[in-house]
Parts: C-alpha cells; structure tokens; sequence
C-alpha cells in the first residue's frame, strides 16, 4: 500500500493495535472464505497459468478491435503477432504460451511447471483438462491436439502387436514403407482428407515389364503411416486420349467445376502417341471411383514437347484455381475460375536443371512468423551439373496472383540422396490457417529413373518415402526448407535398447542392437573431437563385409551414405551409373554435437542430420549373408553422447 494511503491510518493502530490486529485477520478470513465459495482461489501453476492466459484474452479483445481479427502466439516459436497486433503480455513463470485463432475465435495454452493450461473464446475460464475445454466452432480438436504438441504434449500410442515386428514376406519388401502389392509404383499424387481419411493416388501399371501405362491407384489412411490399399480409382486407355499420368486431385468445396459441392476433381496428363494433353475426371464417391468429362481434353497441347504434370492450387487471395504445368525448361503457370477453362499468366523458366517435372507451389511462415508468410515453387529436377543425381529443386519468393518472383536466383534442394524424386506436398485442412503455413506434409517416389528398372525386388517395384513434415526456417539467414519423420510415425516403435556413451576408436567397431526384421530407427548424438578430425560411422554389413555405410565427417562437416558393397552396386556387368556415387550433405560445422536420426527398413535408409536441416534418402539392397550393424570411427576417435535403436513395426 503506498505511504500516502497508509499516513491517516497509522495513528489509529498505533493506539489500538489490537483490535485493528484481530479486524484485519478477520477481513482477511471473510475475503478468503468467498473467494473459496465463488470457486474463484488459483495457487500454484493453475494461478500463473490463469494470469497468464488472461492476458492473452485481454490482447486477443485488443487485436480485434484494433485490426478486426484476432492474431497468433508461440513464445517458444518465435510468433509474437499477438503482442504485435493486441497488447504486451506478461508472461512470467509460464514455459511457453501458444495461442491460434481461426476467424471467429482462438484457443489458447500456457505450460506451467510442465503442466498445460487451456482457455478459449468459447469460454472465460481457464482448465488443464484438454478435453473439458471449451474449443469455438471454427476449431479442431486435430487443430488443439497440434497445439498441444507445440506445448510439449508428447502423443501416446497402443504398443504394436508382437507379429507386427516381423519381416515381411520377400527379400527386399520394405516394412514399413508403402508399396504396391505387385508390378509398378512411381509418382505420388498430392494427398487430401475427406470424410475422415487421407486418400493418396500413385502411379501405377500393373501390365508392367511386359506392358505400358500408368493408372491411378487409391490407398487411405487415417494417420499417413499405415495405408490401406483401395484398387485402381482411374484406368488406363477408357476415353481414346492414352493413359492415366501425373495430375492433381481437389475437393472443390464450393461446386465450382459443376459437379456438386464437395467432388472430388482430378486434373491430369493423358498422353498418346508422344502428345500430352490434360484432362479432367471427377468422382461424386470421396474419390474411390471417378468419371470421365465428356470433353476432354480440358487443356490441348499446343505443340509444346513436354507439357505435364498439373498441380492444382487453390488461390484464395485471388479467389482463383491455380495450375502449375512442367513445359521443359519452364514452369507455365495457368489461372482458371472452374477447373475447366485454363488461361495462361505466365512462365518461370531455370535453365541447368533438365526436364522440371512435377511441379508444386505453396506457402509457408517463416520461422513460424505469419508476417513472413512465403511462397514456396518446388519442381523435380536434375542436379548431374552440380555433381548430384534427380532430386527436389526449389525455390522462395512472391506471387501477385499472375507471377511468381523469386527472392534469389539460385535453387535449394530438399534432400541430398540418390532416391527422393516427384515428391508431393500437403497441409491438413483440419488446423487453422496459421498451424497450416507452419508446416506441411511431404512424401516422395524412393526411386531414380537411372536405374528404376534394374532392381532385384522381384514381383514389385518401387516404394514411397515415410511421410516427412516440412517447415521453412531462416536459422539467421536465407530461408530453407527443413523436414522430420511425422509424429505419427511413432506409432510404430518397439522398445527401445540403449547405445552405450563412449569414445569411438578406429576398428572393427561396436555391434548394435538391431532387430532381425531388419526395420528400425537409430538415433545418434556425437560429440566434435577436441582436433575437430574424425568420422563416424555406422556399417550395415552382411556377411562380415559393409555393403553401406551411414557416417558423419566431423573434418568436412558432411553427412553421408555409402552403398557400393551392395547387391546392386555389386551386380554383373556393373551397376546403373550413378548407383555407387556418394551422397553427402553439409551439415553445421560451427555445432559441438551433431544429431542422426536414420530411418533403415529392409531396403532403403533415411537420413535426418540436426532435426532434419539436411536429409539423405536411398535405396540400399543388402547381399546375401548374416546381417549385423557396427559402429565405428575412422581419422581420429569420436565421441558418443548418447543414442538408441527402436524397432520399427510393418504397416503390412
């Protein structure tokens, strides 16, 4: 109490302090008790975590009267668009605070001493029971379970059953990796969600070797792990106009192609006799089943050689439908108000790439900050001019509803391996706008055209990637593409034994706990030697001998895979050019510790350096033989910090 209010009332005490004593605690005791009856006493976290999130609904009421809409927050995220927009937030004794917002309202949580605390628009009281909190109707419970997850709240999954860590049937199949039953697997068409499950298309033959052309064949899925295989949804050679390529399918939500709210279209290049051409399908089923449009095609071919691959965007900027089309050396960019009548706005052309294919364009929040939201123009391509085989190209930049204007000249990739090619990306139409330019979902074709067709998997060939989730982040500088394992891989793990920490010397190495499936997931921290010298490397071994090598160069800040011991790289006649070429990845050199994550199944490996700032995907055929894992160092020791193997269960 300030001196000024306290100056008429000392006097008072001073005279009779007793009775001012036995007053004073019996006020307090009569304010005490009700509060308790009105249920309105928070100690502890609850009390800081209430603070806490009643100053975010103080500035969430600010920012809408300020600006007309409510904002976004993530202390830990770097998001401060709500103090930006609303008012500063007195965050003290709360570990993180996070709130989204979805138009009409926001969810909000704080984590206090490890505990998480909820309030929303819905509702002015503050809970830490997730599910008794009140969420606005234009919020998910997917879209509160992700922000819970930005809180620290790790996702708890049924254990696998026991058979499930066995090795599939065949020498190669993948356990965990989709592929197709039999015959052809390439390119992967972009995912959607609809009536409760992901629908994801790829192409495939299944007259393959003896015959050509591709179809769409349908999988579901509710978590983009494990997939169900649902038959071919679109066939080969029906409507006079060839087979069925690389395309995109949307739910047009607003009925705008004519074929009712809520079909499913599908925009797609058709080719006959070396002319590509696109067309249009349209399914009325939740895309199980589509139906030829009577007059296709919807874009002829104007005399251009390679003019594939549409990949539909909705603009909603510009209240538009945006397609992207693979012309050569170029990426044509065509607007359209109906998904049927395309018109041309302009091209984005990269020379020293080879034929682009399979083009993609999004946004994404910079660091997670919605006031650097960036356009993202992805394209496969080939790297042999910058000494690297097919990969993903991109690019950043802006786009004015006609152009696209990158922010530099020169590309990035998303991955440094041999085998991640015609990848595809999503978002998850369940999250708010803001969790949606966050990150996104990415998977690729684990495969490369130099040697698709030389494989020793038998009856099947080809298989997709594990679903990675993927966000833009600067670190400081230009801004780059990062990407992890999804969350929900997790679902598959076993349990898991324990790498021993200790130096690494040059030798035969240390065998790890792996399983006999030949699936799991090792995780690594190293340690930079004191001479800043030294590798370590992880050998997968069959027979006593390494066929590849997973390691990190701690002399060139390099991660890397090796596969020339392997059957392919070992076949008669020599392997498929390109096939024993190194792949390697830089890493950051200026760190004291470097992270592995590598995901093994029966025939590939996966490679996330550092929490995915680089990664490395590529095929590894094993020979014949005992198989064992080693882990050992070469050029100088190095140290181990700490590390797991975690068996990983069949989807199959």
């Amino acid at each position: 109490m300030p001196r000024k209010i306290l100056g008429p009332v000392l006097p008072a005490l001073k005279r009779r302090p007793l009775i001012w004593v036995v007053a004073a605690v019996a006020a307090a005791l009569v304010l005490v008790v009700s509060l308790v009856l009105a249920g309105n006493v928070r100690t502890g976290p609850a009390a800081v975590a209430g603070r806490v999130l009643d100053g975010v609904a103080s500035a969430q009421a600010t920012a809408r009267d300020a600006t007309g809409s409510y904002a976004t927050l993530w202390l830990e995220g770097g998001d401060s668009t709500l103090v930006d927009r609303g008012r500063a937030l007195d965050a003290e004794g709360a570990e993180d605070v996070r709130s989204i917002e979805c138009g009409a309202g926001w969810l909000a949580g704080a984590r206090v001493d490890g505990k998480i605390f909820l309030r929303s628009s819905a509702a002015p009281d503050t809970v830490e029971d997730a599910a008794a909190a009140r969420l606005p109707d234009c919020i998910s419970a997917e879209a509160r379970d992700a922000l819970l997850a930005d809180l620290g709240v790790e996702r708890t999954w049924p254990e696998p059953a026991v058979d499930r860590f066995e090795p599939p049937a065949g020498e190669y199949r993948p356990a965990y990796h989709l592929t197709p039953d039999q015959r052809w697997m390439n390119d992967p068409q972009k995912p959607f969600f609809l009536d409760g499950q992901w629908h994801y298309y790829y192409l495939y033959n299944a007259d393959y070797p003896e015959g050509n052309g591709t179809e769409w064949f349908h999988a579901t899925s509710t978590d983009l792990v494990n997939w169900k295989n649902e038959g071919v949804a679109i066939e080969k050679f029906r409507n006079g106009l060839g087979d069925i390529e690389t395309g995109t399918a949307v739910v047009d939500t607003e009925g705008t192609a004519g074929f009712g709210k809520g079909a499913v279209i599908a925009v797609l290049t058709q080719q006959d006799d070396g002319v590509q051409r696109q067309s249009l399908f349209y399914s009325t089923d939740n895309g199980f089943s589509f139906q030829n449009y009577g007059q296709n095609p919807v874009m002829d071919n104007p005399g251009e050689e390679h003019w594939r691959d549409p990949r539909i965007v909705r603009d909603d900027a510009n209240n538009q439908w945006l397609m992207l089309l693979a012309e050569g050396h170029k990426i044509g960019f065509y607007t359209s108000p109906d998904l049927k009548d395309w018109t041309y706005v302009s091209a984005f052309k990269r020379d020293g790439l080879g034929i682009l294919e399979c083009p993609d364009f999004f946004q994404l929040d910079i660091d997670g900050d919605p006031s650097k939201r960036t356009w993202v123009l992805a394209a496969s391509a080939n790297g042999s001019g910058e000494g690297r085989t097919t990969g993903l190209a991109y690019w950043t930049g802006s786009w004015d509803g006609k152009t696209f204007a990158p922010d530099a000249g020169e590309h990035q990739w998303l991955d440094g391996g041999t085998d991640f090619y015609a990848a595809v990306t999503w978002d998850d139409p369940r999250l708010t706008d803001g969790q949606r330019k966050a990150s996104r979902h990415a998977i690729g074709w684990m495969n490369n055209w130099a040697y698709a067709r030389e494989l020793p998997t038998g009856e099947w060939f080809g298989a997709a990637s594990v679903v990675r989730d993927i966000r833009l982040v600067s670190d400081g500088g230009r801004p780059a593409l990062v990407s992890a394992p999804t969350p929900a891989l997790e679902a598959l793990e076993g349990n898991p034994e324990q790498i021993p920490a200790g130096t690494l010397r040059e030798g035969a190495g240390e065998e790890l706990p792996v399983p006999d499936s030949g699936a799991y997931k090792m995780d690594l921290e190293l340690e930079k030697p004191a001479s800043g010298r030294g590798e370590a490397r992880v050998l997968l071994q069959s027979g006593g001998k390494a066929y590849a090598t997973v390691g990190y160069d701690f002399g060139t800040g390099q991660a890397f895979v090796v596969r020339d011991g392997d059957s392919v790289a070992q076949a008669a006649g020599g392997p498929a050019e390109g096939y024993r070429t190194v792949s390697s990845v830089k890493g950051n050199t200026g760190r004291e510790t470097v992270q592995l994550t590598a995901y093994i199944d029966r025939s590939s490996v996966e490679v996330f350096v550092d929490g995915g700032r680089e990664t490395l995907t590529s095929l590894v055929f094993p020979p014949a033989g005992a198989k064992d894992v080693r882990l050992a160092a070469s050029g100088g020791a190095v140290g181990i910090k700490s590390g797991t193997i975690t068996p990983l269960a069949a989807i199959r």
